[in-house]
């Protein structure tokens, strides 16, 4: 019984530890300067909505936002095909040198990321992929690449190799087998692995600060950096908050709307772990 409670009691306090912030930072957005410095923790006597407007407009999140969407929707649209397909043979069809290949996918998630930063920028330059959306998208790819093969290898491990031999037996070839049988089974599994990937991108910064040299392509990490130092010498900190509001709610949104299958996929893991 004291273990539950202490159990619960830490629940809790983790809890409040995430929800507290985020409640401060939503309702600090709509104060004025003056507000947030008399009373950080009163809640505001008019709600200020022009500082999303400033901090839309004015600061240029609407631009970075939009950067951000884009590197982002197409660095998923790329990584996960290929990534469930890499992941899917590594499951199913082991080679010779499958193991050392699957072993160099492991090393990239350790392997430190400010070690590939300097080659990387160079790479970049000569291939003219600098200060590009596109370039940003592959380097993206690439980054992801190894956590996503690593997260579907071990799903696609669990799914029942029955479905398969059966698909085969129908007449199904290998490559048809996979996209109308496999993958779909496959789905909840992809979705958790792109949620978790979309959240990553979408918070991504120091790639970003690299690759990234014109204020017209920055995504929003770096535009949200360049507006905390805009905004302490213009003392405007009610569009600073409105622009970590912007920042925040995609981010809560995808998970709240995919709440659901995210929890039914880890305790399925769990539970066949």
């Amino acid at each position: 019984m004291t273990r539950r409670v202490l159990v619960a009691a830490g629940l809790w306090v983790f809890a409040l530890s995430v929800v507290v912030p985020l409640l401060w930072v939503l309702v600090t957005a709509f104060k004025t300067g003056a507000e947030i410095f008399t009373s950080p923790w009163g809640l505001p006597h008019t709600l200020q909505w022009e500082n999303f407007a400033r901090a839309w407009q004015e600061a240029g999140i609407a631009r970075y936002f939009m950067n951000s969407l884009l590197v982002t929707l197409a660095t998923l649209a790329i990584l996960l095909p290929i990534g469930a397909m890499a992941a899917y043979i590594f499951a199913r069809y082991p080679f010779r040198g499958s193991k050392w290949l699957f072993g160099a996918f492991l090393g990239g998630m350790m392997f430190p990321l400010f070690l590939t930063i300097v080659p990387l920028f160079f790479l970049l330059a000569r291939l003219q992929l600098l200060d590009t959306l596109h370039g940003l998208t592959l380097v993206y790819v690439a980054y992801s690449l190894p956590f996503t093969v690593f997260v579907l290898t071990g799903f696609f491990q669990t799914l029942p190799q029955e479905m398969l031999e059966a698909a085969l037996i129908d007449g199904c070839g290998h490559a048809r087998a996979f996209w109308k049988v496999m993958l779909p089974l496959a789905k909840p599994g992809i979705i958790v692995v792109g949620v978790f990937n979309a959240i990553g991108l979408w918070n991504e910064y120091p790639l970003a600060l690299v690759i990234m040299t014109s204020d017209e392509r920055r995504t929003l990490p770096l535009g949200i950096a360049n507006l905390l130092m805009v905004e302490q010498y213009q003392s405007d900190w009610g569009a600073l908050f409105a622009g970590l509001v912007i920042v925040m709610l995609p981010v809560l949104f995808v998970y709240w709307l995919f709440r659901d299958r995210i929890h039914e996929t880890m305790v399925a893991g769990a539970l066949k772990g």
